[in-house]
This record gives C-alpha cells, structure tokens and sequence, in this order.
C-alpha cells in the first residue's frame, strides 16, 4: 500500500508548486499541510512519519491545485494574521497586506500622543528590559526615602515650634469628599474602505475600551466578511460598526459629521497601468479590481477623501492614508493644497514611501461646514 506521510506530502508539494513558478513553494506547502491535518508549521517536522488520512489527502489534492493556478494562500486556507488579530478571509474581499499593519502603527501613535495623553489616560506603556533599569530604580528609590526623611524631619520640627509658643492649632479641615474619577473619552475612528476589518479590528483589540470605530464599504460582501471577523474576535458592534455605502455616504450628518478624531483608509490606489502590466497574477487574477484600481494615476479616491476629510473630522483631527509608492509626492501636495497642516509621507516595513498622514485644521474644517451650511 502507498503511503503518503507528512514529510512526503510536503517534499512532492515543494517540488510540484516549483514547476508550476511558486515563487516561495517551501512555504506555500507548509501552509497548504498545516491547514489539511491542523498541524502546527513545527509539528510537520515534529511528525514527519505520520500517514495522511484520506480526508487530509483529498483536501491536499484539492488546494494543491488551487496554489498551482495562482490563487492566493489566504483564499485557500481561508485566513491570515494580522497584527495581533486573526483574520478569515475569502475571494471577492481583499487579503490583508503587512504594509497596512504599518498604517495602523501610525494611528495609534498619533492616538497615543495626540489624543490620550492630551485627556489625562494614556494607555499603560510596557517599560523594555533594558539593562540599566535596576540602577535607574535604585536611584529612583533613594531620592523618594531621602525626601520622606526630610518630610519627617519637617513635621517634628513645626510640632516642637508649636509647642514652644504655646498655641493652640487650628481644627484640621474635614477633607473634601474626593470626586468620582473621570471616564475617559474614546476616541473616534472613521475607516473608509475596511475589506476584512482587519484595521479597524486591530484597533478595538490594541486599544480596548478606548475607541469607538465606524467602518464603511460599498462592498456588501467586504462589510458581511468584516462582521464575521469581529463577532469570531468577540468585539462589540458599538465598539466597530460596519456599514455597506460609497465612501462616508452611510454616516449621519447632523449627529456624525465633524465628531472623528481619524479618518484612515487603505483604498483602491494601484495606478490602472501598472495593475494592467506590473501586479502579480495572484493578485491581477484573484483579488478584486474594485479594491485595487485606483484610476490612471492612483488617486482617484484619494482626492474624495481629501475633500471628505474637512467634513468628517474635529479641528486638528488626522487624515491618514495608505497608497502606491509612485503617488505619495503627489498625494502630499494634494494634502498642501486643500489646506492641511503637518503633511508627512511614512515609510512602510521594506522602505518604500507608502503612507500620507496629515493634520486637519481648525480654518479648514470651519470652511467645510460653512460650504455645506450654504447648500
């Protein structure tokens, strides 16, 4: 009898998706196994004897020659990681990328900086174990008894002056009855094109209790995916809401325009030319083109968002965006022109220019409102 063991599985897997011009088809058949026997990528190599069952073989069968046509591993496993999150996805909905986990680093930054140390509640930071820590303590230590001494010292030295001049002290005051500690504001989000939800989940899991996120996509199939993985993440709808609608059409404008301290987005921005000519064809052939033609120079939904930005966020709220890395000097002067302040272009994980972040003012967001007050 023929028996196909892990170890054999995954060496043919390798070879065959190599002729077939898997760039990486060590990994793509580790992924492929992993997900057939719900082993661990280690414990491939841990149970290299283990014979395959007929389930996990034609399961195997099955996405092998998926891989081999150029799908995408996301689709076929039907997941990928994200940051701190784990995220399903599925064709039709674009696969979350490493470059935009970048773009979420950046928000939260800005959030962290601007937004919850401004109320009084930064959220508590993780001290690095850095090798002159204890001495810093130790010191830290010492100057606090050295001034509780002198304290100490102070109090003995009133007491004996008070007993000396015969006086009586006056009656201590009754303390005030300390006031109820403050909530702290959460601050408030506006994604523009969510996909997966991956972004906006990523920020209600890394930043629990302290935001409130409204995500939207004209994509009923991405906004249906995004609610699947925030109920398997076990996040709140208040806490993301998703909405299916064009841009910012599905928020309220007397109760929700103005009230955002973000806007982010990662929309549709490859340049038609080079989708036409440059994207792999696990992308050009896979992935959804509504989610990736950004029009014949990229940013042709960009500059919408530019034009919403006014309308959506407070005075000095941040305007963030993900886009290709030939539009982000174009993209910056866009960002000048419409009147926006502290304009900066971030670098993603492998160097390339890949993010737009700018700060909305005050004079531009009075100006949106009064534009739209005259219609």
């Amino acid at each position: 009898m023929d028996v196909w063991t892990v170890k054999r599985c995954l060496d043919w897997t390798n070879e065959y998706l190599e002729s077939k011009g898997d760039e990486n088809p060590r990994l793509s058949a580790q992924w492929l196994l992993t997900s057939a026997t719900g082993l661990a990528r280690i414990e491939l190599y841990t149970n290299a004897d283990r014979p395959l069952s007929p389930d996990e073989l034609d399961a195997m069968h099955r996405m092998v020659i998926r891989r081999a046509k150029g799908e995408p591993l996301q689709y076929i496993v039907g997941e990928t990681s994200f940051r701190t999150i784990d995220i399903i996805c599925e064709p039709g909905v674009l696969i979350p990328r490493p470059e935009t986990e970048m773009l979420v680093e950046e928000v939260l930054t800005y959030l962290d900086r601007e937004v919850f140390e401004n109320d009084g509640e930064a959220p508590r930071r993780t001290k690095a174990a850095l090798p002159w820590n204890a001495q810093v303590e130790a010191m830290r230590q010492a100057a606090e008894e050295k001034q509780r001494e002198q304290e100490q010292e102070a109090k003995e030295q009133a007491a004996e002056e008070l007993e000396a001049s015969d006086e009586q002290p006056e009656p201590e005051q009754e303390p005030e009855p300390e006031s109820a500690p403050r909530k702290p504001r959460a601050a408030r989000i506006l994604e523009v094109g969510c996909g997966t939800g991956c972004i906006t989940l990523s920020f209600a899991a890394e930043r629990a209790g302290r935001v409130a996120c409204v995500a939207t996509d004209i994509n009923p199939q991405a906004v249906a995916l995004a609610c699947r993985n925030r109920d398997a993440l076990g996040i709140s709808p208040e806490v993301a809401d998703f909405r299916e609608g064009n841009l910012v059409s599905p928020l309220d404008r007397e109760t929700e325009w103005g009230t955002f301290d973000v806007l982010v987005s990662n929309p549709p921005y490859i340049p038609t030319s080079v989708l036409a000519e440059e994207v792999p064809v696990e992308v050009k052939e896979f992935e959804p083109h509504l989610a990736l033609d950004g029009g014949a120079d990229g940013l042709d939904i960009f500059r919408r968002l530019v034009n919403a930005a006014p309308s959506m966020l407070k005075p000095g709220g941040l305007f963030a965006c993900e886009l290709h890395e030939t539009t982000l000097d174009a993209a910056a002067e866009i960002c000048r022109r419409a009147g926006f302040e502290r304009v900066r272009i971030a670098r993603d994980l492998a160097g390339r220019p890949r993010f737009v972040l700018a700060g909305v003012p005050e004079s531009v967001v009075q100006s949106a409102r009064e534009r739209f007050a005259r219609r």
